[in-house]
């Protein structure tokens, strides 16, 4: 069996979840923040939403530079309402979806490099970069959101298993 055969029912597992919980959240708390040392709901929406597209990056080329040229990339642009959040996170799952759907086993054995001014920071085989930076990395963030949906008496998702707000599932 193909490795992306083993990886694609969690990734669509996971992307579920995850489109679950963005639609959950509040347009009119998107500037709110649980701490002042803490990103903005709508940032960390936003940031969630931009994940998916990592993973079509990590298998069509072979290294990312965040800061080319010594410069620091600038963040996406934050999303003005829910709407738009949930069409960049679905054109980045089917774009990412895809990708995965298409690499081979060779492929995804090969090194990828996350650079800095073209500067290695990080080399690892691409599949671990699906798992780490993609799919790890949104249910990371992912329940970072379920608590900021909690302090905001937003209903929080089951995703595992049940929660507070849905415990049946």
């Amino acid at each position: 069996m193909a490795i992306r055969d083993i990886l694609l029912p969690e990734f669509d597992q996971e992307m579920a979840g995850t489109r679950k919980t963005l639609e959950r959240v509040p347009e009119e708390k998107f500037g709110w923040k649980p701490h002042e040392k803490s990103g903005s709901l709508g940032w960390l929406a936003g940031h969630i939403a931009d994940i998916p597209q990592w993973a079509e990056v990590a298998i069509q080329q072979d290294s990312f530079d965040v800061a080319p040229g010594g410069k620091h990339m600038e963040a996406p642009p934050l999303s003005q309402s829910r709407k738009e959040l949930l069409e960049k996170f679905d054109r980045g799952v089917a774009a990412a979806r895809a990708a995965i759907a298409g690499v081979g086993d060779e492929a995804l054995g090969q090194t990828w490099s996350l650079l800095a001014d073209g500067k290695p920071v990080l080399s690892m085989p691409r599949l671990a970069v699906l798992r780490n930076f993609v799919l790890n990395h949104m249910v990371h963030h992912r329940a970072q959101m379920g608590v900021y949906l909690r302090l905001n008496d937003v209903p929080v998702p089951s995703l595992y298993g049940p929660s507070a707000d849905e415990p049946g599932m």
